[in-house]
């Protein structure tokens, strides 16, 4: 295949890659907007495959058989509501895999005595460190989301100092392995400092941070993959790789605005720890919380007109997007106006409420972005919170000693009425107590989400 064809097809891949994201930001686009971007990519593999004079098909097939199987596996045996573990996984094997191939490469120009150019050898540094921080940072992110082990971040006694001293010895160990390419005691070194820097950069960060660490980390093994790119000498992985880390950079910048906060605050802040004895938002006395029943609460709707559903990580957990939209027809069934809020952070995983209210057929003109609903609370009847806390506490609204404070925020405390389904009173991930709670418009159902909704569904139905 001459260059002139090879680079035209990257180059038709990139096109198709770049209108697939695009189409990707709107619910009606997306699925087509995953296909053209698909079609990119295989053009990519098959260019790649082709041009290259590719050798030992056997194993490129079986190793498509096993990927595809194991994908295919995941697919349909993962429920919805853990794929933000599984997105964490599917980081972490992008990272480890750019990793592996620039490895590779540097033990081919090994093995051969031939010392790699100067950019060569700098892409292989940024691939092993960036793909082995991917990897194991990735690891880290999936225990946590997976409950596996605490959520809370993990701090110690000179923390900063240790991974500051960590920071250094990376720096020059990028800095021997890249003069010096083909000594391969720093490269091993490297690699392994990598996977314990990947450690060690997320277990400080509390689950609240995980929407944020997730579309970093998709970011890195973008990036990891460019490297890889330039290890290869490979447009198309250059061109995707870049492509997967902007989007996931800017994603990251949205989410950090979301929560009013920095990315620096949100690696090293360790928000979320639990706060001392007395401290802002230790969660002390408050008031007292009014705990109704789904009948009580049938009464409330029978006299609204309007409704906006708030849903968190909770209904997620409980499963009970479908019954929630049971729910949402009959209200709309009985002339109850029924729209759903979306923060931007709810969840575990960016647009994880969408995904989850679109699986349970939600029409998506229903669900509304916050700065879009927020003005509407003050003249709707009823808000319902099902398993959202942090992203309803109005503390960081008004409370400056809050841990949360200046996060934008649902304001469903400015509904005439507000009902929150919750299990307990345990504050959220932030950590912090909600006085939304302790609201005299506030009406706690305390249960199970998919339960107590669907008792309510039964109560509005018999009133």
């Amino acid at each position: 295949m001459s260059p002139t064809v090879l680079q035209t097809a990257y180059l038709i891949s990139a096109v198709l890659f770049i209108i697939g994201l695009k189409m990707l930001s709107s619910a009606r686009t997306a699925t087509r907007g995953n296909a053209i971007a698909a079609l990119g990519m295989g053009i990519a593999i098959a260019t790649t495959l082709v041009g290259q004079g590719v050798l030992g098909w056997e194993y490129i097939v079986g190793g498509v058989a096993l990927g595809s199987a194991i994908g295919a596996f995941a697919a349909l045996r993962v429920e919805m509501t853990s794929m933000p573990e599984m997105v964490a996984l599917l980081n972490g094997s992008g990272g480890v895999a750019s990793a592996l191939v620039a490895g590779a490469e540097l033990l081919s120009y090994a093995s051969r005595g031939e010392s790699p150019d100067g950019m060569v050898a700098t892409a292989i540094v940024l691939s092993t460190l960036i793909g082995g921080i991917t990897l194991t940072g990735s690891l880290i992110a999936f225990l946590k989301l997976a409950e596996k082990m605490p959520g809370q971040p993990i701090t110690y006694p000179g923390q900063q100092f240790v991974n500051a001293i960590i920071g250094l010895g990376v720096i020059a160990l990028c800095v021997m392995v890249a003069t010096s390419p083909l000594e391969l005691e720093p490269f091993w070194a490297l690699a392994g400092v990598a996977l314990v820097l990947g450690v060690l950069l997320v277990i400080p960060i509390g689950g609240a941070d995980m929407p944020v660490v997730i579309s970093l980390l998709n970011s890195y093994s973008g990036l990891a993959a460019c490297a890889t790119g330039f290890v290869l000498n490979n447009t198309g992985l250059v061109i995707g790789g870049t492509l997967v880390g902007a989007s996931g950079l800017i994603l990251t910048k949205i989410m950090c605005d979301a929560m009013n906060r920095s990315l620096g605050n949100v690696l090293f802040g360790a928000f979320g720890a639990a706060p001392e004895a007395g401290s802002a938002g230790a969660g002390g006395e408050q008031g007292t919380v009014k705990g109704y029943t789904p009948e009580d609460a049938a009464v409330i709707f029978s006299n609204a007109s309007s409704c906006i559903i708030v849903p968190g990580y909770g209904m997620a957990v409980a499963q009970a997007q479908h019954a929630v939209r049971e729910l949402a027809d009959l209200l709309e069934e009985k002339g109850i106006t029924c729209r759903f809020a979306i923060h931007p952070v709810a969840g575990r995983m960016p647009g994880h409420m969408n995904v989850l209210l679109a699986e349970a057929d939600v029409n998506y003109e229903k669900l509304i972005e916050m700065d879009n609903i927020n003005p509407e609370f003050p003249q709707n009847d009823v808000a319902l919170v099902i398993g959202a806390n942090d992203v309803v506490n109005p503390s960081a609204r008004a409370d400056q000693s809050s841990p949360i404070y200046g996060m934008p925020i649902l304001d469903v405390d400015r509904s005439q009425h507000v009902f929150v389904i919750k299990r307990s009173m345990n504050p959220g991930f932030a950590g912090v107590q909600n006085p939304l709670f302790f609201n005299e418009n506030t009406m706690m159902v305390f249960g199970d989400a998919k339960g107590t909704v669907l008792a309510l569904v039964n109560a509005i139905r018999d009133y």
